[in-house]
């Protein structure tokens, strides 16, 4: 029996060329092709194809949502990302909303059809340049940690308890008797040595770790 296939996809060039790639290739046949999630969301249901080959870039809603919203009605069929995209973060969306394989718009026909009997068998087809950064990004070191608020000098955590407490600038300088300038130079050096960009993040990295590590207990 043929494996049902359907393409979701904008390109009516690329669409045309996958369906016809699928048609002319005997265990397999294209049962319908879309051009918007939103058609595809219409219709699958109903039609039921053992494979989608779903694009990520589509009008309107994408496809990586489609797939969140396809899955719970269609939980046998499976869906290849069939994209442009080697985004690392794209490549994790889409296997979280539910596709099995991702595969580049660049593979070779005879890879991309056994890409779709490899899914349906129970497989998860991935380009090789994909399972790669999959790879990589599991190997990656361990980003270095924040210097913590313990690196920070006294005038320095006194500018960033006030600032948690919700002080201005002006006000600090007041507070503290010293002058505008200085509390912009202490607030610069804050961020240089928490590695951050924000006051946000700077208070929080202060309320997550900091209170404890420079005030001593009272005895």
């Amino acid at each position: 029996m043929s494996v049902a296939v359907s393409v979701v996809e904008d390109d009516p060039g690329v669409r045309s060329s996958l369906t016809k790639l699928i048609n002319s290739s005997p265990g397999y046949r294209c049962v319908s092709q879309h051009s918007t999630a939103e058609n595809a969301l219409a219709e699958l249901p109903r039609l039921k194809p053992n494979v989608v080959l779903m694009d990520i870039n589509l009008p309107g809603m994408n496809g990586v949502e489609c797939v969140r919203q396809l899955k719970p009605q269609l939980p046998a069929t499976q869906v290849i990302m069939l994209t442009v995209y080697q985004n690392t973060d794209h490549i994790f969306k889409a296997l979280a909303a539910g596709a099995t394989g991702y595969m580049l718009k660049q593979t070779p026909p005879a890879e991309l059809l056994a890409a779709i009997g490899e899914v349906h068998a129970g497989g998860s087809p991935m380009s090789g340049h994909i399972a790669r950064k999959i790879v990589q990004s599991f190997q990656e070191p361990p980003a270095e940690p924040n210097a913590d608020v313990a690196a920070l000098s006294p005038r320095e955590v006194e500018v960033l308890d006030l600032l948690a407490k919700g002080f201005l600038y002006k006000e600090i300088a007041e507070q503290m008797k010293i002058s505008y300038a200085t509390v912009h130079t202490h607030i610069r050096h804050v961020y240089e040595k928490l590695h951050v960009r924000s006051r946000t993040e700077a208070v929080a990295m202060h309320l997550g770790q900091g209170r404890n590590r420079r005030e001593p207990n009272a005895n």
